[in-house]
């Protein structure tokens, strides 16, 4: 070994002895949920005078290192460099820092800086750094079952596609989700989701990207069914639907008076599918993910299939989402049902010439899991044998406003028509309009002003008359 050797060793050592030596290393964490207590360990070794420690928080890809906590040796101090409304952080050791309740936002890298000083100079401080990610998960925190694009007609002699959408939110990372019938686990067939300017390129090419299976109708019931269409193209409705009663014959018509209090009626017709299935349908499933600002994914899942309102009506149908962050799936589940005669409640009950009157749908539940009716009915009203008060042929809604209500009215009856994909029901009832003593009142008077007035205009040709044939 040469003197320069010996030199190089001798120098070395020199300057480990000044300098002295700092490791940091900071164990991994596994992944937490939100809520949970995070403990952040910087674990250091070092023959040399401490002088700080301190914790940063990177973001925006490490361009950016935010302090959230410091512990000053030389003064044996430590504070958080947080806002006072957010400070949750707490020392537990000179550099273990516990986070409680840590939040979606929480999730990302960490720094631990430790400083001691130069042996050398007392005034130098040598800095050495460790890095750990925490990873913050979060379960859904709601989910959901819609029908897509409802309400919609009941289609009675062409088989349709459905579309259950399953809308999880809250969850990181994104969870799984699959859809069961009756309990059992639907076997479906992938299908790529088309882009947002593909759906908007029209419903009927979005349509066309889910596949409509063919089935073979029934001829003879196909047949059978056509026969029972009206020159319109309806299906035959019941004799209720004119307002003038039957009657045999020598027997006198009855007509509701207004002078007569008559009880509304109702009556309820439902429409059955005139087409069959031949085989079992086939499903098809897409999903898509949509980030959130908060960190989060918004997952929607869609099964499609063709639907069957023969064997669809009142099947189960369940939406599972897995999470890691659950110990088990969440579930929600709808009851596939058919619209069954929605009750019609009139106001005022007694309406008289000039009232407005409201034909409201009452006890018919709609929506979500329990239920009576889902997807949600579509419903339109008509008049029998004419148009609305307001010249239109039909509206939609859960409610028929007649305005100022003529005496014409009196006997008319309407429709209520609520269908869904899975079937169709009417209900009619008889409006009953009675006299309005006020109103005829009103239209007696200028009449009664009217006679007097060509009274007193006879009386003054009379004296006129009188007065000229006197002068003459």
């Amino acid at each position: 070994m040469t003197v320069f050797s010996l030199c190089l060793l001798l120098c070395a050592d020199l300057l480990d002895l000044a300098v002295g030596y700092l490791t940091v290393t900071i164990e991994p964490l596994p992944p937490v949920v939100v809520g949970e207590t995070v403990t952040l360990k910087c674990n250091f070794k070092t023959d040399g005078r401490l002088r700080e420690i301190v914790w940063y928080r990177v973001t925006d890809g490490g361009t950016i290192k935010q302090k959230i906590f410091t512990y000053d040796a030389m003064f044996n101090t430590n504070y958080s460099h947080m806002e006072d409304y957010r400070r949750r952080e707490d020392l537990v050791y000179q550099s273990t820092v516990r986070l409680p309740e840590v939040r979606i936002s929480d999730n990302g890298p960490y720094e631990c800086h430790v400083g001691i000083y130069d042996r050398a100079t007392r005034e130098k401080v040598v800095l050495a750094s460790g890095n750990v990610f925490l990873t913050v998960m979060s379960p859904p925190n709601n989910i959901s079952v819609l029908a897509e694009n409802t309400p919609a007609l009941f289609s009675r002699y062409q088989a349709q596609n459905f579309t259950l959408v399953c809308t999880a939110k809250g969850g990181k990372p994104a969870p799984s989700v699959y859809f069961k019938r009756d309990g059992e686990l639907i076997e479906v067939i992938s299908y790529t989701e088309p882009s947002t300017s593909e759906r908007a390129a029209g419903s009927a090419g979005w349509r066309g990207a889910r596949p409509l299976i063919s089935r073979d109708l029934d001829e003879t019931k196909l047949q059978r069914s056509l026969s029972l269409l009206d020159p319109e193209g309806r299906s035959a409705r019941l004799y209720t639907e004119s307002p003038q009663r039957v009657h045999t014959q020598g027997q006198q018509a009855y007509e509701p008076s207004p002078a007569t209090e008559v009880i509304p009626e109702t009556v309820v017709s439902r429409e059955f599918p005139r087409w069959v299935h031949s085989t079992d349908p086939l499903y098809y499933f897409s999903h898509t993910q949509i980030p959130q600002s908060d960190g989060s994914v918004v997952v929607q899942a869609r099964l499609t299939w063709t639907l069957n309102p023969q064997l669809d009506n009142d099947a189960l149908f369940s939406c599972e989402v897995k999470h890691p962050a659950l110990s088990m799936p969440m579930q929600t589940e709808v009851t596939l049902a058919s619209p069954k005669g929605p009750k019609l409640f009139m106001t005022p009950t007694r309406a008289k010439v000039g009232d407005t009157v409201r034909i409201s749908v009452q006890g018919f539940q709609v929506g979500f899991q329990g239920n009576e009716v889902f997807p949600e009915p579509l419903f339109t009203w008509t008049r029998v044998g004419g148009r609305l008060l307001d010249g239109s042929a039909e509206r939609e809604g859960r409610e028929l406003i007649l305005e100022r209500v003529p005496a014409e009215l009196n006997g008319s009856m309407y429709r209520c028509t609520a269908q869904n994909p899975l079937g169709s029901t009417d209900t009619h009832t008889r409006l009953i309009v009675f006299e309005n003593p006020s109103m005829m009142k009103n239209t007696q008077n200028p009449n009664n002003e009217a006679t007097r007035t060509e009274k007193r205009g006879l009386t003054w040709l009379a004296l006129v008359l009188t007065v000229t044939v006197g002068l003459t």
